[in-house]
């Protein structure tokens, strides 16, 4: 019986395309849902072109409401019963009222080698300290941001005349690899961080 996965998505996607074509064979998982906060999102009309159902939970009508925002997720998850849920390029913060009951059950991908550089701007942060080493890391999700255990990173190095957009070109690649590879092994069982 393979496990049931939501990708959550706000954009192109491409992290969410990334898992859903490694989803095949033996995977001990297939996408079951991609939701997202935006009607727009390229990953919507991406899932929707390979006949994922799709859940599309506009967040603007909430406001500052986020308790409402993410009852309003719930709800459009109930009818597919998850066992798992990734955040692939996810631009809402959830609040530890979501997090909380999927915790240990809930992956995201963020684009530095955490602990370092929680938040945005990851890239230009790294080049501004001077950085040898960048890259990405998968993690659990807790109630803290950017935070709990992590399950994999992959490496990259920072070259002469690096830009914060070539430095994320070239992580996100690896986002494609690492992504993929630690959802096969979590599916199965498997949390010991991989390292690429």
């Amino acid at each position: 019986m393979s496990k049931r996965v939501g990708i959550f998505v706000s954009g192109g996607g491409s992290n969410m395309r990334a898992l859903v074509e490694d989803m095949v064979g033996d995977h001990a998982a297939r996408a079951a849902v991609v939701v997202s906060n935006n009607e727009t999102a390229g990953g919507i009309a991406w899932a929707r072109a390979q006949g994922i159902a799709t859940e599309v939970i506009d967040h603007r009508p909430f406001g500052e409401d986020r308790a409402s925002f993410e009852a309003a997720i719930t709800a459009a998850l109930a009818p597919y019963d998850l066992d798992i849920i990734c955040l692939a390029g996810f631009m809402r913060v959830l609040t530890a009222g979501f997090v909380t009951p999927w915790q240990g059950r809930m992956l995201n991908i963020h684009p530095s080698l955490l602990p370092k550089y929680k938040g945005l701007h990851t890239h230009a942060r790294a080049l501004a300290a001077g950085d040898a080493d960048h890259g990405c890391t998968v993690h659990l999700v807790t109630a803290a941001l950017d935070d709990g255990p992590i399950l994999g990173q992959a490496h990259i190095s920072v070259q002469e005349g690096d830009t914060a957009s070539m430095l994320a070109d070239r992580v996100l690649e690896q986002e494609h690899r690492l992504y993929p590879a630690v959802l096969r092994r979590f599916a199965a069982g498997e949390t010991a961080p991989l390292m690429l």
